[in-house]
């Protein structure tokens, strides 16, 4: 928590500092870049970079937390912190560049507050950095300890063993260590980074949700062709599309993730759109492969039948648990999925049971859609769980 001496520096000037933190995030991505331009090279994201939503996650991040701190003084946002350590993790960041960021991040600050950060103001929020830094630290080690590496010691070489085009935009990929060695167990639900060196020689990596079951001899990735042209951060999914083939080796990094599937008996909702299908396919292979007799209602949304990837493998994982309930959508009517709903995804028309946990992953205005319909239909806050693909915009705002 933050100390007896902070807490009131950082009620006055959080105001301040969150209305000039994306000015801040701004500046502080230049100061790193410049003084190491190896990290946009082979760490960041460069086409986040590129459109701001990068920027716009740290900054939403920062003030988030110290707002968390200050309304709930005796706990720490764990769950908030997670989704950022999990993804750290699958990057494999280290606590040394915690030390980086803390130097670039607070002459972003001084420069563009001036004199409004005085020394007390200044030691008020190298607290909130550090009570935040720390807490990832310290997260990030277990999860590292969890997946059985050294802390930033992730990568692993696989190769493919099939390519397969599941849609025109959209094709899978089977993975097996290229050393022989079993792929290793992942909870239904968490993404594999992949490491590619593109054509100006940067390393750059993209986080995909393992979309089979655990316990299989080979991983599945499924991989959407986000195109350069209309979204600067589709260089890792253009250059898997036109060079990624059978017999290839990628660089893979263990499973990171925290929207898992929760091992009980309760009752599932599974709403996806689009890619967002992806983690829900892993938790429906698992709960199938594990004779799962849990209520299980799934929603998906796309385009058409043509563009919804593993269409007839979802339709077949659902008949095959007995308690399950499918629902589709396509924003174009079509006679290939007889019984399904044209136009969006309508919540509001499916039965719910009672005690239902929701597992959410797409677009996020279909997710922000989704999520204030079951909160409005009495579903707890915290039985809504989400995964979001590329940086986390919704943190600290649901």
């Amino acid at each position: 928590m933050l100390s007896q001496q902070s807490t009131p520096v950082v009620r006055a000037t959080l105001p301040a500092v969150g209305a000039a933190i994306g000015d801040i995030a701004e500046l502080f991505y230049t100061k790193l870049f410049d003084a190491h331009p190896e990290l946009l090279r082979d760490l960041f994201n460069r086409g986040n970079q590129a459109n701001g939503e990068q920027k716009q996650a740290l900054a939403g991040s920062i003030a988030a937390f110290a707002g968390m701190l200050l309304e709930h003084p005796d706990t720490r946002p764990d769950a908030m912190l997670g989704r950022i350590a999990h993804k750290h993790a699958s990057l494999g960041i280290t606590a040394d560049q915690y030390k980086i960021v803390h130097k670039h991040l607070f002459a972003a600050i001084v420069e563009v507050l001036g004199d409004a950060v005085t020394p007390e103001v200044a030691e008020a929020w190298d607290e909130v950095y550090w009570l935040m830094a720390n807490a990832l630290i310290a997260i990030e080690s277990g999860l590292y300890q969890q997946a059985g590496t050294a802390d930033g010691e992730i990568w692993q070489q696989m190769t493919i063993v099939e390519r397969r085009q599941e849609t025109p935009d959209i094709v899978s990929l089977e993975l097996r260590r290229a050393d022989g060695r079993p792929c290793g167990a992942f909870r239904p639900g968490q993404y594999v980074s992949v490491q590619v060196e593109l054509p100006d020689g940067a390393h750059q990596i993209r986080q995909y949700s393992l979309s089979a079951a655990p316990g299989r001899p080979e991983w599945r990735i499924t991989v959407k062709h986000v195109r350069e042209e209309v979204r600067p951060d589709g260089e890792v999914s253009s250059w898997l599309h036109q060079n990624a083939e059978a017999g290839d080796v990628l660089t893979v990094s263990a499973p990171f993730g925290d929207l898992t599937l929760a091992e009980d008996d309760g009752p599932l909702l599974l709403a996806s759109a689009g890619i967002g299908s992806t983690p829900m396919l892993a938790m429906l292979n698992h709960l199938a492969a594990t004779g799962s007799t849990r209520p299980v209602t799934v929603l998906h949304a796309d385009r058409t039948p043509a563009d919804h990837a593993h269409r007839a493998e979802l339709r077949q994982l659902v008949r095959e648990l007995p308690n399950a309930a499918l629902h589709l959508w396509y924003e174009e009517s079509s006679d290939q999925e007889p019984g399904a709903s044209a136009g969006r995804a309508d919540i509001g028309a499916v039965e719910l049971p009672e005690g239902v946990t929701a597992y959410l992953c797409g677009p996020l205005p279909f997710m922000r859609a989704v999520r204030g319909d079951l909160l409005r239909r009495g579903v707890p806050a915290q039985d809504v769980h989400y995964e979001v693909f590329g940086p986390d915009l919704w943190l600290g705002q649901q």
